[in-house]
C-alpha cells in the first residue's frame, strides 16, 4: 500500500511488521471521487495520503469560497508555535456567530479532529463530507444539523510529520506526532487546562453549546476485526446516565446500521486485560474528566470518542468515519429533543455524594466480540511469550470483560467551595469550564470546614509537565472571614464538574495536579535559643500539652532520640507555626459538618 524504503540494505515496506489483513471492499468506497471540484488530497492518493498544516488550511478557505453563504472559518485559538487553530461553522441560512447557533431551532453536532494528530482520520472525512455540502451532493446535511469542525486540533505536533510515528498504524504514509509542541497530551489537559488548543475547545463548547460532540481517535493496542469502534462512559459508572442511556438506544443502532449497511464493522470501545494473551479477556475502560470524553460525561454534554482500529488500512479508515459521523447526523436530526431532555435532567440533579475514582471488577462480565485468531510462541528476544495475530475472524461468543465497576473512592459534595483572591488562575480555570463563579460581598466571619494533608506522595517522575501529588487528608472546622474571596456553589448545572475540580481528593483535581504544591513549603523556621524558653513557658501554662509531649518521648523511642523532631513538635503547636502549612486554601461548607 505505501512506497517502499531502502533501510539497512533491505527493502522493506512501512507495513510490513503489521499482521495480515482481512480484505475489504465497502460500499463506502463510492463515496469517493477521483476528479471534480474540491477533491481532497486524500482521494487523489487513493486514501494513503494527509495534507500538511498549509495544505489543510488552504482547503478549508477552498471549501468556504466555494460556499459562503454556508460556511465561515473560525480561528479558536493560536498554539504555542505561533499557528491559527481554526474551526469551520456550518449553518443552512449562513448563521455563524454563537448567539445565533443556540437559538436556531436545529441541533449543533461539534466534530473535533487531530487531537492527536497522527490521528488525523476525521479531518479527511470531514472535508470530503463538507465538500459533498459545498458541491450540492448533500444537501440534505444542513437541513438537519448545524457543524461544527476543527480539522486539527493539535496543530504543532501535525507538523511534526513521519513516516515513523505511530508502529502498530497503517497510515496516512506520513503523520503528526501524538503531543503538542511542547509534548503535553491533548487529550490528558481537559481539567488542568493547561494547552490553548483545549482552552479553545472550551470557549467554543461555552459559546455555541453543542447538542453532540463526537472526538475521533485511532487506537492503539490488539487485532480485531472491527474498524469504526466507538463509545462514551456506560450507564452503570455515567455522571449523565440518562444521556448515555439515549446515546445507547437513540444513537448507537442508527450509527450501528448504518455502518454496516456501508460494510463497515463497528464496534464496542474496549482494550485487552492482557496485550499477550486476548483470551484473559477485554478492559471496560471508564474515562475519567481528564479525557475529552470524561470531562463531557460529568458536564453532561453528550460526548463520543471514536477510535477507529489503527491495524486497518487508512482508506477504510476515513470512509468509516465519514459513515459514522454521517449516522451521527441523522441520529441527531431525530431525535435531538428527547438528548436535550436526558441532558436538561442531568444537570437538574445535584448529587450530595460523587464517586470519583473506580476500579476494575474483580469477576467479569461477558461479551461477543469479533476477534482474530493469533498464535503465542517464546519469543529469543523478550524471553517471554509474545502474540503473533494470523489475519483470520474469530469470534468469541462469550470473552470475558472487566468493567471499571468497583467504586474506589466516594466523596460527599460540599454546599459550596470557597477560594482564596490569591488564586486567580483557578477562577479564570472554572470560568473557562462553564462553571459559576460568584465574588463574596459582605458576608460575616463563617465556619467552614478545611482539609489539612496528613500524608503525601509527589510522583517520581513529570505527567503532561506535573509532579502530581497523592494525599490523605484531615478535616477540621475553622472560622474565616471569606470578604472577597470567590465562591462556587455546587446549586449550579455543573455541580460534579466542579466537585471533581475543587474537591483535594478527586484525582483529576486542581489539587491533584499540582496547582497547590507551595502549601508543602515551609518558609518561615525557629530558632532553638528563642523557642527553648517559649516551649517551657506554654508547658508550664498547658498541663495536658506537656503530659502529651512526655507521653510521646516514652511511647516513641524514634521520636525520643530525634532532637529536631522533638523541637518540631513543640514549635507545630506555638502560635508561631506557619498555619497555612499543609492546609488546603479552597475552604468548603457541607451539609452538616461530620461531612467534612
Amino acid at each position: 500500500m505505501f512506497a517502499s524504503l531502502v533501510f539497512l540494505s533491505t527493502v522493506v515496506t512501512l507495513d510490513s511488521h503489521l499482521p495480515p489483513l482481512l480484505p475489504w471492499q465497502g460500499n463506502s468506497v463510492s463515496l469517493m471521487q477521483e476528479k471534480g471540484p474540491l477533491t481532497t488530497d486524500f482521494e487523489l492518493s487513493d486514501g494513503t495520503l494527509s495534507p500538511n498544516y498549509a495544505d489543510t488550511m488552504a482547503f478549508v478557505d477552498r471549501l468556504v469560497a466555494a460556499n459562503p453563504t454556508q460556511f465561515k472559518v473560525k480561528t479558536i485559538a493560536t498554539s504555542s508555535s505561533g499557528r491559527a487553530i481554526k474551526m469551520l461553522v456550518a449553518n443552512e441560512q449562513g448563521l455563524f456567530e454563537p448567539t445565533q447557533l443556540v437559538a436556531d431551532t436545529k441541533p449543533t453536532i461539534f466534530v473535533q479532529a487531530g487531537i492527536h494528530s497522527g490521528e488525523i482520520d476525521g479531518k479527511d472525512a470531514m472535508f470530503m463530507l463538507l465538500r459533498d455540502i459545498a458541491t450540492g451532493k448533500r444537501r440534505d446535511i444542513l437541513s438537519k444539523v448545524n457543524i461544527l469542525f476543527i480539522p486539527i486540533l493539535n496543530v504543532d505536533g501535525h507538523e511534526r510529520s513521519s513516516q515513523f510515528n505511530r508502529i502498530n498504524q497503517r497510515g496516512p504514509a506520513e503523520m503528526g506526532f501524538r503531543t503538542n509542541g511542547l509534548n503535553l497530551n491533548l487529550n490528558r489537559d481537559y481539567t488542568k487546562l493547561d494547552t490553548p488548543e483545549v482552552q479553545g475547545v472550551m470557549q467554543v463548547i461555552n459559546q455555541f453549546k453543542p447538542d453532540l460532540y463526537i472526538d475521533v481517535h485511532v487506537t492503539d493496542g490488539a487485532d480485531y476485526q472491527y474498524d469504526v469502534t466507538y463509545g462514551y462512559n456506560p450507564v452503570f459508572s455515567s455522571e449523565s446516565p440518562s444521556v448515555s442511556e439515549a446515546l445507547d438506544t437513540l444513537f448507537k443502532p442508527v450509527i450501528d446500521a448504518k455502518l454496516e449497511k456501508a460494510g463497515h464493522i463497528p464496534g464496542p470501545l474496549v482494550f485487552v486485560m492482557d496485550k499477550r494473551d486476548f483470551k484473559k479477556g477485554l478492559a471496560g475502560w471508564v474515562a475519567t474528566p481528564r479525557y475529552s470524553n470524561g470531562w463531557g460525561d460529568l458536564r453532561s454534554l453528550p460526548s463520543i470518542l471514536v477510535e477507529n482500529h489503527s491495524l486497518k488500512p487508512y482508506k477504510q479508515r476515513v470512509l468509516g468515519t465519514y459513515v459514522f459521523i454521517d449516522g451521527a447526523i441523522d441520529a441527531l436530526a431525530a431525535n435531538d429533543k428527547a438528548l436535550n431532555a436526558a441532558v436538561k435532567k442531568e444537570l437538574d440533579f445535584k448529587p450530595r455524594q460523587l464517586v470519583v475514582e473506580r476500579s476494575y471488577a474483580k469477576q467479569p462480565d461477558t461479551l461477543a466480540f469479533k476477534g482474530i485468531a493469533y498464535s503465542r510462541s517464546e519469543s529469543a528476544l523478550t524471553g517471554q511469550a509474545e502474540v503473533k495475530y494470523l489475519g483470520e475472524a474469530k469470534n468469541y461468543e462469550s470473552l470475558p470483560i472487566f468493567w471499571q465497576k468497583d467504586v474506589k473512592k466516594t466523596v460527599h459534595v460540599p454546599r459550596a467551595f470557597y477560594i482564596p483572591p490569591a488564586y486567580s488562575n483557578i477562577i479564570k480555570k472554572l470560568k473557562l469550564h462553564g462553571i459559576d463563579v460568584t465574588q463574596v460581598d459582605n458576608t460575616p466571619t463563617a465556619v467552614m470546614t478545611q482539609a489539612s494533608v496528613v500524608d503525601y506522595t509527589f510522583a517520581k517522575a513529570p505527567f503532561e509537565g506535573r509532579f502530581r501529588v497523592d494525599a490523605k487528608f484531615d478535616y477540621a472546622p475553622v472560622q474565616v472571614d471569606v470578604q472577597g474571596w470567590y465562591k462556587v456553589s455546587t446549586a449550579q448545572p455543573y455541580s460534579e464538574l466542579a466537585t471533581h475540580l475543587l474537591h483535594p481528593e478527586a484525582p483529576d483535581s486542581f489539587f491533584s495536579w499540582g496547582e497547590f504544591n507551595t502549601i508543602f513549603q515551609r518558609t518561615e523556621y525557629m530558632e532553638n535559643y528563642a523557642l527553648m524558653p517559649y516551649a517551657r513557658q506554654m508547658l508550664k501554662e498547658k498541663p495536658a500539652l506537656a503530659l502529651e509531649f512526655d507521653q510521646k518521648i516514652r511511647e516513641d523511642k524514634q521520636f525520643a532520640n530525634d532532637p529536631e523532631a522533638r523541637l518540631n513538635w513543640l514549635y507545630e503547636r506555638t502560635p508561631f507555626y506557619d498555619q497555612a502549612y499543609l492546609k488546603y486554601p479552597i475552604l468548603m461548607t457541607f451539609e452538616t459538618p461530620e461531612q467534612g
